[in-house]
């Protein structure tokens, strides 16, 4: 099993790239079409950020904003290095134990207020 290719990231501005008036439109691409019998059937997410008065740091904060609620970063950092299936369902299983003990914190504050 060969190691799997880093997907591309690809962002443009359509726009401008096709000298059409009007507000420029970020496209942002992670993945690439199926390459080979081990991609068939692979994923591309798209992502649209408007660049609005030729302001494209504001239109990269959009971008950074949207990826971190998405979960893209936590994803990229997670797929670095090879995860063990054990490995994984011991990182899972104390997500689940934080995410329990802190309804559990909330419930108890709501609780207690009343």
């Amino acid at each position: 099993m060969g190691r799997l290719p880093h997907a591309p990231l690809v962002w443009a501005t359509t726009n401008h790239l096709l000298g059409e008036p009007g507000p420029d439109v970020l496209a942002w691409s992670l993945g690439s079409p199926g390459q080979g019998r081990a991609f068939e059937g692979s994923w591309t997410a798209f992502m649209q950020i408007i660049v609005r008065d030729n302001n494209v740091d504001q239109a990269l904060r959009a971008l950074k904003k949207k990826l971190q609620r998405e979960g893209v970063y936590r994803e990229m950092k997670l797929r670095r290095h090879y995860e063990k299936p054990s490995e994984k369902r011991a990182r899972e299983r104390a997500a689940a134990i934080r995410r329990a003990r802190k309804l559990e914190r909330k419930r108890v504050e709501r609780e207690g207020a009343r």
